[in-house]
């Protein structure tokens, strides 16, 4: 469910609701009734939610479960630092 995704990919990043509605210019409130399950975002929120937690807007609703993570914001240098870091943790599993 989106709300249970919200709240688990707010957790994963370190985010209090607090830190996440500042982020997206809405109250913490708002937030709140997002993972509680008592409103859903809009689109523009799940588009500016799924941007900001590098997932695609489909991993997010639940609709692929597959978590890709979205590069485009990144630079060559950094996508490549990316690349080595996962090929690190594979490694050393």
């Amino acid at each position: 469910m989106l709300y249970d995704m919200i709240k688990t990919l707010r957790e994963d990043a370190g985010y209090s609701q607090s830190q996440l509605a500042k982020k997206l210019d809405v109250t913490r409130s708002s937030v709140n009734a997002w993972e509680m399950g008592l409103s859903t975002p809009t689109t523009h929120y799940v588009v500016a939610l799924a941007k900001l937690f590098h997932v695609s807007t489909d991993y997010l609703l639940g609709i692929d479960s597959k978590r890709n993570i979205v590069l485009n914001d990144y630079s060559k240098s950094e996508i490549e630092l990316i690349y080595n870091l996962l090929k690190y943790f594979d490694e050393h599993k």
